[in-house]
C-alpha cells in the first residue's frame, strides 16, 4: 500500500461530518427565530471549542515533529491528536456550521456583504481543519515531512482568521 493511500480517509469517514451537519441543520430548521439568542449562544460555544482545537493541534504537531517518529512521545502525541480532533474538533466544527447557517438563514436571511465575507473565511477555517486532519493522518503513519517551524507558522493562521471573522461580525464594515 502506498504512503498516499494510507493517509486518505475512507469515503464513509468523510461522509459522517457532512451527514451530521445536515442532520443538525434539519433539526435546527424547525426552531423558531425567537430562539436566536439560544442558537447564538450555541454557536459561540461551538466556535470557542473549535478554535481551541485549531489553535492547539498545530502546537501539538510542533512537539510531535520534535519528538521524532516511532518514539514513545510520538505514540502519545498520536493519541492526543486523534482524540482532540475527533472528540472535540470535528463535532464542534459541525455545530458551528449548523448554528451559523441557522443564524445566517433565519436571522440575517443571508443578507449583507459582511456575512458573505464571514462565511468565506469560515470556509477557509474549514479547509484548515481538513488540512490538519490530513496532517494528523500523516503523523499517525509516521509520514510527516513538515518542520516544526512550518507548524509554528501554521499555528498562527487560525488566530489571524479569527480576528478577521470577529471584526466582520462585530463591526460589519460593509
Amino acid at each position: 500500500m502506498s504512503q498516499t493511500s494510507r493517509t486518505k480517509p475512507s469515503p464513509a469517514k468523510m461522509i459522517v461530518p457532512v451527514v451530521g451537519l445536515l442532520a443538525i441543520v434539519a433539526v435546527l430548521w424547525f426552531i423558531p427565530v425567537e430562539a436566536q439568542l439560544w442558537i447564538k449562544s450555541l454557536h459561540i460555544f461551538a466556535v470557542i471549542s473549535w478554535m481551541a482545537v485549531l489553535l492547539y493541534l498545530p502546537r501539538l504537531f510542533v512537539y510531535h515533529t520534535e519528538a521524532g517518529p516511532k518514539t514513545p512521545q510520538s505514540e502519545t502525541f498520536k493519541v492526543m491528536e486523534r482524540r482532540l480532533l475527533r472528540g472535540i474538533g470535528t463535532p464542534s466544527m459541525i455545530v458551528t456550521w449548523a448554528a451559523g447557517l441557522w443564524l445566517a438563514a433565519k436571522v440575517f436571511e443571508f443578507q449583507g456583504a459582511w456575512l458573505h465575507a464571514k462565511i468565506a473565511f469560515v470556509v477557509v477555517l474549514t479547509a484548515m481543519h481538513m488540512f490538519l486532519a490530513a496532517s494528523m493522518r500523516r503523523f499517525a503513519n509516521d509520514a510527516n515531512t513538515r518542520s516544526s517551524r512550518f507548524w509554528r507558522i501554521m499555528n498562527e493562521v487560525p488566530a489571524v482568521l479569527l480576528v478577521i471573522i470577529i471584526v466582520l461580525v462585530v463591526v460589519k464594515p460593509f
